[in-house]
């Protein structure tokens, strides 16, 4: 079992007389549940999928609510979402009563939350585990904080980074652990060393199925999932890159509206994110489509039906998600575009806070030099706020200072 960034600030917020009704939303299989049942042993589970007991909790009265199940957890609450407005009448009614509810469907969930519990809940995300996650044995060994996440709220800086990732405390077990989740990705359930690899690549395309077969149908109520599927490995394809939906559309046969929808779809069901394009500079020719990234490389992997030989879009898509996935955690006060212009100059990460941006290169080589940060060359030119540092990422060991705020630092190092 793997300790969650999440969980103190979980339990914190549910101490707050103004959070008596958390939200936890996200991919299914990210460990919603054992997360909660873990953090809040004293709370009443009820399952929400169970077609029987599902009957008699929508008879349930505010009153018999607040004095049956005063503390409950519903596990996949937008199978009912009735359920909801009857927690909501709770809350009015009662100032003790506390809720958890989950879900793993976020548009089911979330539209009817947003629609009855406005101002009276508070949404949470949780996704595959992070590499800082990953290091932990159990849920007493705390999740440390990254030199990413402590860069960006000013807790460490440049003149930190040891030369090189090998003279790093625990580097074999980093290294095993950042090579591991590039292969497998972080879904809890892979993470178990009880698994085979072909345990973990089967589970992986079982998940891919129910996914389909559940998830998905419940987004749209389709009746043939086919043109999804298409969509789907296509955009496995071209992860990493900017996404032209009338391309995706002719090469599915479907419309680009459908594209843009099924895309759309990828999103919101936490299987993708598309990374908006920065262009406030009006005197700039910049590109301004949306680039994709998957959030998992495991996902991947069973999506394209392959067992390795990942490419350097895969991993360009593996350093983005976590470092997203990080941020959300952490609830970091930040923004990510990328950055491309008509004349070839393109940065894959560009993260904003309040005060000023960082710039990413990532690379898969084992070598980098000072000619793969071309692309940071005059960017300050473009950006309408400084430039603090740019780091090429990669699988170089060394670190490396090319230029005043220019740095190669190992990926795996940046993110543990």
């Amino acid at each position: 079992m793997r300790n969650r960034t999440i969980k103190n600030g979980l339990i914190d917020k549910n101490k707050s007389r103004i959070a008596r009704i958390l939200v936890l939303t996200g991919a299914r299989q990210t460990g919603k549940t054992t997360l909660v049942r873990k953090s809040f042993p004293d709370y009443t589970y009820l399952s929400i999928e169970d077609p029987v007991m599902r009957e008699n909790y929508k008879t349930l009265t505010a009153q018999q609510w607040a004095q049956t199940y005063p503390h409950a957890i519903l596990d996949e609450v937008q199978k009912e979402p009735s359920l909801i407005e009857s927690i909501k009448s709770v809350y009015d009614q009662y100032d003790d009563p506390k809720y958890l509810l989950l879900g793993s469907s976020q548009i089911l969930l979330l539209e009817k939350v947003k629609e009855s519990l406005a101002g009276r809940c508070q949404i949470i995300e949780l996704f595959p585990l992070t590499l800082p996650e990953m290091l932990t044995n159990d849920w007493g060994n705390p999740v440390k904080d990254s030199f990413f996440t402590d860069y960006i709220m000013g807790k460490r800086g440049t003149a930190d980074l040891p030369p090189n990732f090998t003279m790093v405390k625990d580097f074999a077990r980093k290294k095993e652990v950042f090579e591991f989740y590039l292969k497998f990705g972080g879904y809890p359930a892979v993470v178990s060393e009880s698994l085979t690899d072909n345990e973990r690549y089967d589970w992986l395309l079982n998940y891919i199925r129910t996914y389909l077969e559940r998830d998905v149908r419940d987004l749209a109520n389709f009746r043939e999932l086919q043109p999804f599927v298409q969509i789907q490995r296509l955009s496995a394809l071209h992860t990493a890159q900017t996404i032209n939906f009338t391309e995706f559309a002719k090469e599915t046969g479907v419309t680009s509206v459908t594209a843009k929808r099924f895309i759309n779809y990828l999103g919101i069901s936490y299987q993708t994110i598309l990374l908006q394009p920065w262009f406030r500079n009006p005197k700039k020719r910049l590109v301004k489509s949306p680039k994709l990234h998957y959030l998992d490389t495991g996902i991947v992997n069973a999506v394209l039906r392959k067992k390795g030989g990942m490419t350097g879009a895969e991993f360009e898509s593996a350093i983005v998600a976590e470092i997203y996935k990080q941020a959300k955690n952490a609830d970091l006060p930040v923004n990510f575009y990328h950055l491309r212009t008509f004349d070839g100059k393109e940065i894959d990460l560009l993260i904003e806070t309040e005060n000023d941006f960082t710039a990413i290169e990532i690379k898969m080589s084992s070598k980098v030099s000072n000619t793969d940060g071309r692309h940071f060359n005059n960017l300050e030119e473009i950006l309408d706020k400084p430039l603090r540092a740019a780091f090429i990422l990669s699988n170089d060991s060394r670190v490396e200072k090319f230029t005043e705020k220019v740095y190669s630092v190992p990926a795996g190092l940046f993110l543990m």
